[in-house]
């Protein structure tokens, strides 16, 4: 027997449905099918799923930091070894300059000598000179150069970015630079668009990750006060508090500058070991401006460092509040060396500053390496937003 479908003796549309009934069954299909695709796209990945792999970056250094603009480079960092940073193509060759989604101007080589710049996106130049740059020598003013070189067509996309790791003190030239230069800036201040910490803690995972132990063996540490200084100028404020505090307590002092002993770079943390208290002394104040003098010379050597740099509520942001002693806790240098003092008569006390090593272990950053390979991190996340920097030096500066 043959089944009928729909009204009794009917047999339109092959299913007995009329037509209205057949366009309102395609648009709740059409809308069904539309709610499980918006709903699936906001799902996220499933776990068993492979997820996609980063696009691929390109990253051009336009110079190698402190190595001036003649030297060769070195071979670039491998990101995926060092960092777990996949998808990173990262060269020095200016002739690839046009394929590069970054380029990475490291300030103090950019301001040293004379402008040198990209050249203008599509326009014609002599092969020597696009290879160099735009070098623009006999500037009637400040910063014209920079402005011409800076306006002049980039390759679609493409972002400048600006690296600095010297605190606005030690940064000459800030002034010359026109605005919206740069879309992007790269430094250890927090609020930088790639934020590059001289270090950080991290939570521990293995007893062996860095500083081993939850405390360092106090029978190794032989003298008291330890600091290590490359740079001497009577006019900063850390060699005048040291003149100060060494009235009071011994500071045996290393370094290629003022009264210290050479000490090789590589014997540094071994070196402060033997000591109980580190001068962790900036060579200036400013905000997060907190470098390798507190993350590897004391807290990887297993000193507990004597900070002088920006305000306690700053270091506080990134180091438990009990893992530092801060010059500004007390009123003289004598109340400081006194305090000092005291710690070490009392182990206890003293050990008491090293508790954040039960929970964490220290990152040292690794330059010029790891910004970089950061930098070609943070394209990859970025997507499409644009953006530049309008007033570098008013930001840097306050």
């Amino acid at each position: 027997m043959r089944a009928r479908w729909g009204r009794r003796g009917s047999r339109r549309g092959g299913l007995g449905l009329s037509g209205t009934h057949l366009a309102l069954l395609a648009a709740s299909l059409l809308s069904t099918t539309l709610a499980i695709y918006v709903c699936w796209k906001q799902l996220p990945p499933l776990p068993w799923g492979s997820p996609s792999p980063p696009r691929p970056v390109n990253v051009l250094l336009w110079w190698e930091p402190f190595r001036g603009r003649h030297n060769p480079s070195r071979p670039p960092p491998d990101c995926q070894r060092r960092f777990n940073i996949s998808g990173c193509v990262l060269h020095t060759d200016r002739a690839a300059y046009g394929e590069a989604q970054a380029v990475l101007f490291h300030h103090r080589d950019l301001v040293k000598g004379p402008p040198d710049w990209p050249p203008p996106w599509g326009v014609q130049m002599p092969p020597a000179e696009e290879q160099k740059g735009l070098v623009m020598d006999d500037v009637g003013q400040e910063g014209e150069a920079e402005t011409l070189g800076a306006l002049g067509p980039r390759p679609p996309g493409q972002r400048w970015v600006w690296m600095n790791f010297e605190s606005p003190s030690h940064s000459p030239g800030l002034q010359g630079l026109a605005g919206n230069i740069f879309n992007w800036t790269l430094s250890y201040r927090a609020d930088s668009d790639i934020f590059v910490p001289y270090g950080y803690l991290y939570p521990r995972t293995h007893p062996s990750e860095q500083p081993p132990g939850l405390v360092p063996p106090l029978a190794r540490k032989q003298g008291l006060v330890a600091w290590v200084v490359s740079n001497w100028d009577e006019r900063q404020a850390r060699v005048r508090y040291y003149r100060q505090l060494s009235q009071y307590v011994t500071v045996d002092v290393f370094g290629k500058g003022g009264p210290g002993q050479p000490l090789p770079d590589a014997e540094l943390v071994h070196t402060v070991a033997r000591y109980k208290f580190y001068l962790a002394f900036e060579n200036s104040q400013h905000l997060d401006y907190i470098t390798e003098k507190l993350w590897r010379n004391a807290f990887l050597a297993g000193a507990v460092p004597v900070v002088l740099g920006p305000n306690r509520t700053n270091y506080e942001r990134f180091v438990p509040s009990n893992a530092f002693i801060h010059v500004d806790d007390f009123p003289s240098a004598s109340s400081l060396a006194a305090y000092l003092q005291f710690l070490d008569r009392n182990p206890a006390v003293y050990r008491g500053y090293f508790r954040w090593r039960r929970s964490h272990a220290v990152h040292v950053t690794s330059f010029w390496d790891e910004p970089w390979c950061l930098a070609c991190q943070a394209v990859q996340k970025a997507g499409d937003r644009r953006k530049s920097v309008p007033n570098l030096a008013g930001w840097f500066q306050q």
